[in-house]
Order: structure tokens, then sequence, then C-alpha cells
């Protein structure tokens, strides 16, 4: 897929362990260009994502980051596009 057909979405994962904040790349528009197309598709066992941030959710300060991680979809326990999560605390805030 040529660069300029994809987009990246930030987003924020939580694991039993993790609140794990990275970029996705989605395609630009049509087929999977949706955040929840690409959370389940069948065929797809990982979620592969950029610039991540990891923050230990028991405050341990195990905290940690990486350009790259894959995560297995079997840990994951929410997904949630950051730019959403920040208005809805700010709702929350009002």
């Amino acid at each position: 897929m040529p660069a300029l057909d994809v987009r990246r979405e930030r987003i924020v994962v939580e694991t039993d362990r993790y609140r794990v904040e990275g970029d996705i790349t989605l395609p630009q528009e049509g087929y999977r260009s949706r955040l929840s197309d690409y959370l389940n598709r069948p065929d797809q066992e990982f979620l592969i994502l950029l610039n991540v941030e990891l923050n230990a959710l028991d405050g341990s300060g195990r905290d940690w980051g990486t350009p790259v991680l894959m995560l297995a979809r079997q840990h994951i326990r929410l997904v949630v596009p950051l730019l959403q999560s920040s208005v809805v605390m700010e709702q929350e805030n009002s």
C-alpha cells in the first residue's frame, strides 16, 4: 500500500498489566479503514503498534517505551482512539 493511502491513528490499549499508547496504521478510506474493522480481522493475531509508551497499571513504575510493539489480541481488554478518550475525560471533568 503506498504511503499516501494510509493514515496513523493514536490509540490507547489496556491489558491486565499495562496501559499502552501507540499508533496504528489504517487505510485512508474504504475497506478496513475503521479501527473496529482493523481490530476484528479474524486473520490477525497481533496488533502492531508504533511509537509506543507502556505504563504499568499497578503503579510499580515499570513504565517503558519502544518504537514497535506486537501485542497479542488475547491480552487486549479495551481499545480507545486517543482523541475520543481525551474528549470523554474533558466531558467528565465539566
